[in-house]
């Protein structure tokens, strides 16, 4: 049985939010959209891929500004969470809220792995 694109972006989701310290994961359109989330409920999905496309774009614009490149990842440590942000191909970025003491580098790599599996489904 094939699964449905829908099925396919929250398995990604679900892979990320796997990470230890993870606390939710969503794919948000480039235009601040929301795709797909597993987000804690009391998280305002709207708001937080609103929030993620403005970002992203801040810093493509600094990035673009700096000639320094295309933007891999943004990383926001705020107060009671961390907050990290990577393009999913042209169409999605893929964000997660995690605990301040989440293995970085684990993180990482699952994000990049996940991103990559979005990117697929997406525009494929």
């Amino acid at each position: 049985m094939t699964e449905t694109k829908g099925e396919a972006l929250r398995n990604a989701l679900k892979k990320v939010t796997a990470v230890h310290g993870v606390v939710g994961a969503a794919i948000v359109a480039r235009n601040g959209l929301l795709i797909a989330s597993e987000l804690p409920k009391d998280v305002d999905e709207r708001r937080l891929g609103a929030m993620t496309a403005t970002m992203m774009g801040a810093v493509e614009t600094a990035g673009m500004t700096l000639n320094k490149g295309s933007v891999r990842r943004v990383i926001a440590e705020v107060e009671h969470s961390t907050i990290v942000a990577t393009g999913a191909g042209q169409k999605a970025i893929m964000v997660c809220t995690a605990d301040n003491g989440v293995n970085l580098g684990m993180l990482m790599l699952e994000m990049e792995d996940q991103s990559a599996q979005v990117r697929a489904i997406l525009e494929g």
